[in-house]
């Protein structure tokens, strides 16, 4: 079952690659307390995660700063090399952008969001979706039909929902 408007988020540990190597990131913590844009996408590295999604939350990472949003967070089933790496390349983590890890897609798979595409090579993938969490409670969420597709998901989209 997939997660709803509504739901807490569960506890999960993610990665990033810190000056030293990966590092855990206790997501239960930095939500607590905070206004937090995620966005998850299929794919580093892919197609549309980086030709649109990815840039639709640098474009508007001001607007959600003047909405109260403490942090936006990018999240994809890949290891914490790959996320530092496409972080850079994409301009997100100049912009400002937590690029984490969930390299074994257990948070993806708890909150129902997981898919497999074998032909693509993606198994236990992200669905493209962004969500407004508030102190870890989901208050608004927009999940894409397709993985191929980024529109309620993208920045835009979500700004003008909250």
């Amino acid at each position: 079952m997939s997660i709803t408007v509504g739901d807490k988020l569960p506890g999960a540990t993610l990665l990033k690659l810190g000056e030293s190597g990966p590092e855990t990131v206790d997501l239960g913590a930095k939500l607590a307390g905070r206004k937090v844009v995620l966005f998850a996408v299929p794919g580093a590295y892919t197609g549309v995660c980086t030709t649109a999604h990815v840039p639709s939350f640098i474009r508007t990472k001001d607007k959600f700063d003047a909405k109260g949003v403490d942090e936006i967070i990018c999240l994809s089933v890949n290891d914490p090399f790959v996320m530092a790496a496409w972080g850079e390349s994409t301009g997100a983590t100049a912009a400002g952008i937590t690029m984490l890890a969930d390299a074994e897609s257990a948070f993806t798979t708890a909150i129902g969001m997981d898919f497999t595409a074998p032909p693509a090579g993606l198994i236990k993938r992200s669905a493209r979706y962004a969500m407004l969490v508030d102190d870890g409670v989901v208050k608004v969420l927009h999940r894409e039909e397709a993985p191929g597709v980024c529109e309620i998901s993208a920045g835009e989209g979500l700004l003008a929902a909250i």
